[in-house]
């Protein structure tokens, strides 16, 4: 994993050298607006990469913008066309106004709007990822062969040996690496879609949504300005991202059974498996990060671990959960398992959606007997049964059962 990351780090390493070197380098035949246009192909990767579906709309309104006539217009993309960058836009705009009018919205209103939006950001990715970029890798290809084609002339003494011409390699690496890049950086540019969807506070998810806009406008206000130094931004971006590829990943898995379970109500129609239930980890176990799928497993002795593999297909790993005393929580929106200790209780396991309204065969299968609200349900209760109390001049029945518990 280390040789991987360090080879692929090298590639993007190398990458932006050849871009520094085309610029920097006097050439006879390579013009300052070949050079910008690498350096422009890059950040647009990138920028794409942070929010698909605005990238590929506002791109394509451009294209669409500077076509001369309805001939050139007809022959423009697909992705250039009115009948789709309209509809792109629009939806963007929708989603702005969601997150711009929707922070006072209860959560129970507002999750469906954040799951839907969770789903519109995978399917503008996989669209952006087979289709517009290998595009602009293209296009990218092109220069760069331009550029590999004029560095030969004159010939370039490099260390006392002549100068090799590495744009055919480069040109063999560009869509491989135009794409990588690119699902690495939609990798983390994801993650935000995640938090937001497990976020209960709308001002949290203002903020998340905030810091996403004002990435992808510095970059390209940067661009602008000077592209040479927006890619190296995008360069870094990419290292970065590249780095926390294995949280990242972690997230989308996370983002994706959440919001299959949402969408699809599975609770209806989902039983408990008698042993080995899937679910997350809510913090680290041993060397077992955070936001890792796998299945909670009672042994014949009695012990409850966690078995999973990495990356979902790498060798089976298995790690005992601490000793201590569990409960099942019954949440808002999805239940964990939590270790109590004395008055505090620490979520070790999160489950998916499915298992909501499941919490007591949960707790039977697995030897649990204390099953308690946690989280924001329990504050929820806690301030109905202080309306009923307080307001009405009597309590629940909720809240007389909490009393005598």
């Amino acid at each position: 994993m280390k040789r991987a990351r360090i080879g692929i780090v090298l590639l993007v390493f190398t990458g932006s050298i050849a871009l520094a070197t085309t610029a920097a380098v006097p050439r006879p035949v390579v013009t300052d607006s070949k050079a910008k246009e690498l350096a422009k192909l890059v950040t647009m990767v990138t920028g794409l990469a942070i929010s698909p579906l605005l990238a590929v709309g506002a791109v394509g309104a451009y294209d669409w913008w500077m076509a001369d006539s309805p001939e050139q217009k007809a022959q423009l993309p697909w992705y250039a066309q009115w009948t789709f960058w309209l509809p792109a836009l629009l939806l963007v705009g929708a989603v702005a106004a969601k997150d711009a009018f929707g922070t006072g919205l209860p959560p129970g209103l507002k999750k469906p709007l954040d799951v839907a939006e969770t789903i519109e950001n995978k399917v503008s990715g996989l669209v952006a990822a087979g289709a517009v970029v290998p595009s602009i890798a293209m296009m990218f290809s092109s220069a760069l062969t331009s550029a590999g084609s004029a560095a030969v002339a004159p010939p370039v003494m490099l260390a006392g040996m002549a100068g090799i011409n590495f744009a055919p390699l480069l040109n063999m690496l560009t869509i491989p690496f135009a794409v990588t890049a690119y699902v690495l950086v939609w990798l983390v540019a994801h993650v935000i879609n995640v938090l937001i969807l497990i976020s209960p506070i709308g001002a949290v998810d203002a903020a998340l949504k905030a810091l996403r806009t004002t990435l992808l406008g510095a970059l390209t206000a940067i661009h602008f300005v000077n592209p040479w130094v927006g890619a190296a931004l995008s360069v870094i971006i990419i290292i970065v991202a590249y780095f926390v590829a294995g949280w990242s990943f972690r997230m989308l898995v996370f983002g994706s059974v959440f919001t299959w379970d949402f969408m699809t109500r599975r609770r209806k129609r989902f039983k408990p498996a008698p042993n080995g239930n899937w679910m997350f980890t809510a913090r680290k176990l041993a060397k077992t990060p955070v936001r890792t799928y796998g299945q909670l497993v009672k042994t014949e002795a009695g012990q409850l671990t966690f078995a999973y593999r990495p990356w979902l297909i790498g060798q089976k790993q298995t790690v005992p959960l601490p000793e201590g005393r569990y409960c099942v929580g019954r949440g808002l929106f999805y239940p964990d398992l939590s270790l109590v200790d004395g008055k505090k209780i620490k979520a070790v396991l999160t489950m998916p959606p499915r298992y909501k309204k499941h919490e007591e065969e949960i707790g039977q299968i697995y030897g649990i007997v204390e099953v308690r609200d946690t989280g924001l349900l329990k504050g929820l209760k806690a301030i109905w049964r202080w309306f009923t109390r307080n307001l009405f001049g009597k309590e629940s029945a909720e809240a007389t059962t909490a009393a005598t518990a």
